[in-house]
């Protein structure tokens, strides 16, 4: 992520502690299955990057540009073998193709999980990224790739791109600062709760955040050293309906935060003693819940 960067990430663990010596220093009964459900939920963020409802059925075809998309992943070390499985299963599963191709006028568009990315230019912006972060040691683990049946015969796909992740970002990759804009995910992995923290915390503020874990009162105290403005146990955060509150932290976001009222209290002139609540240089003032 860089240093306004405004997308959304993952911490994933497996836990039962109580100090901050160790991300996992017991193993669990239910073998992940909290975090797998979460993994399952979030890899969809693929498609479903701004989920107003849980439980959203019908995902708008944004190719994870939204800005509250999840893009990185900081996983506990020892999780990652049940990880890549999981994950590579639920974004494996994505279709990405043209969503106005139909047989028939009269036909419903196809069930895609998304389409093309803004432009061509930021298509080939995602593949420049994608390979400088290979070049200084990243290690691709999924490569996607277009099928042709979802496509019009000989049509332009230069803006369009299957999902991509890799492992092992190193500092030196512009990828592990910069927030891509497409289907391409980063997983970072750490084995202590600092490292965790320190990884999720890289870009000085986000949007949005989630931590999965099978140890819920771990995750809600570990929360709250998140610099970011949403954080979601074990579940997706957004940017939710218009009348959810909405902002961040740190560089993600500057200026009067909206949703609801505020959105009314930043564009209005309100009594002097009424503060407009938001991301300054010189204070953040918040809402009660966020």
């Amino acid at each position: 992520m860089c240093t306004k960067r405004q997308d959304g990430q993952v911490g994933l663990v497996r836990n039962d502690v109580t100090s901050r010596g160790g991300v996992g220093e017991q193993r669990c009964t239910d073998r992940l299955q909290v975090a797998k459900n979460t993994i399952q939920r979030l890899a969809l963020s693929h498609a479903v990057a701004d989920l107003p409802v849980q439980g959203h059925e019908d995902p708008p075809l944004v190719g994870k540009q939204r800005c509250t998309a999840y893009v990185r992943w900081v996983v506990e070390r020892r999780l990652f073998p049940e990880f890549l499985e999981t994950y590579t299963k639920a974004v494996g599963s994505l279709k990405v193709g043209n969503p106005t191709l139909v047989d028939n006028p009269g036909d419903a568009l196809p069930d895609l999980a998304f389409g093309p990315v803004i432009n061509s230019r930021q298509a080939e912006d995602l593949d420049r990224l994608f390979d400088n972060a290979s070049k200084t040691g990243a290690i691709p683990f999924l490569q996607g790739k277009l099928d042709d049946g979802l496509f019009l015969p000989g049509q332009d796909r230069s803006a369009y791109r299957a999902p991509r992740a890799l492992v092992g970002l190193p500092r030196q990759a512009e990828l592990y600062f910069k927030e891509p804009f497409g289907p391409i995910d980063s997983v970072v992995l750490v084995d202590r709760v600092e490292e965790l923290v320190g990884e999720m915390n890289i870009s000085n503020g986000a949007l949005v955040t989630a931590l999965g874990s099978d140890d819920e009162k771990w995750a809600n105290r570990t929360a709250k050293e998140l610099r970011a403005f949403k954080v979601g146990i074990n579940k997706l955060r957004s940017r939710g309906d218009r009348e959810e509150v909405f902002g961040g932290l740190g560089e993600s976001w500057k200026g009067a935060f909206v949703g609801g009222k505020l959105l009314v209290e930043a564009v209005t002139q309100g009594a002097p003693s009424q503060p407009v609540l938001g991301n300054y240089p010189d204070a953040v003032l918040l809402p009660e819940k966020a």
